[in-house]
């Protein structure tokens, strides 16, 4: 029976408003292996023949994904990659003097997976949730808004890229609400932050302001 906990969403806007929202609590992840093992449970085939399919599928998806296709696996969802900037690169202005980014520039910096209904449905009736008997961490209150922003900017003035971890270990926020504020810095004109990359491989650099 998997617990669950109720998380605070961060008050970016500065309403003094708390949302809540519930989170499941991760106990542990299923290897291939024992995937493989719990379908052969069910089907007739061997569990190492069917840990060789598995296997094999993610050598075929980034097969066609790599030919430009998205894949579509019934009761699943869908595959579709993503590109990014490799993160010395600035980004393609579209003035037509502009320096061009060319495929040397460019890489698959992630994948895109959108959930099949049937998936949803199914993990829902195999879901029986219970309340955790322990409260979620919470962000430390030791710096302001605008002390985080000040630590985040002075971080990029001596190193090349901020991570959402390298801001969680210097301002004391959990991951969510770090990755929330980073991305508000980002979009926020003045700030001096920008982003590179996407995904797993997302960054935030010191980006060049207007004088």
């Amino acid at each position: 029976m998997p617990n669950y906990v109720m998380k605070e969403m961060p008050d970016l806007q500065g309403k003094g408003e708390t949302i809540t929202y519930p989170q499941m609590v991760m106990t542990g992840q299923t290897s291939t292996r024992e995937l493989a093992e719990y379908i052969a449970m069910k089907c007739a085939f061997s569990k190492g023949v069917t840990e060789g399919v598995i296997c094999e599928l993610g050598e075929a998806l980034a097969h066609e994904m790599g030919l430009g296709r998205s894949v579509k696996i019934e009761g699943l969802g869908v595959f579709t990659p993503t590109l990014a900037l490799l993160p010395d690169k600035e980004r393609e202005k579209p003035e037509k003097d502009a320096t061009k980014r060319n495929a040397q520039s460019i890489y698959v910096g992630g994948v895109n997976f959108r959930v099949d209904k049937e998936l949803v449905r199914g993990t829902n009736e195999w879901c029986n949730l219970k309340r955790a008997p322990w409260k979620p961490a919470r962000s430390s209150k030791k710096y302001t808004a605008g002390q985080r922003l000040s630590l985040a900017q002075q971080y990029l003035n001596e190193h090349p890229y901020l991570t959402v971890r390298n801001y969680q270990q210097l301002t004391g926020l959990v991951r969510a609400t770090a990755t929330v504020e980073l991305r508000k810095w980002a979009h926020t004109p003045g700030t001096g932050i920008g982003i590179s990359g996407y995904g797993s491989h997302r960054v935030y650099i010191k980006q060049k302001t207007d004088e």
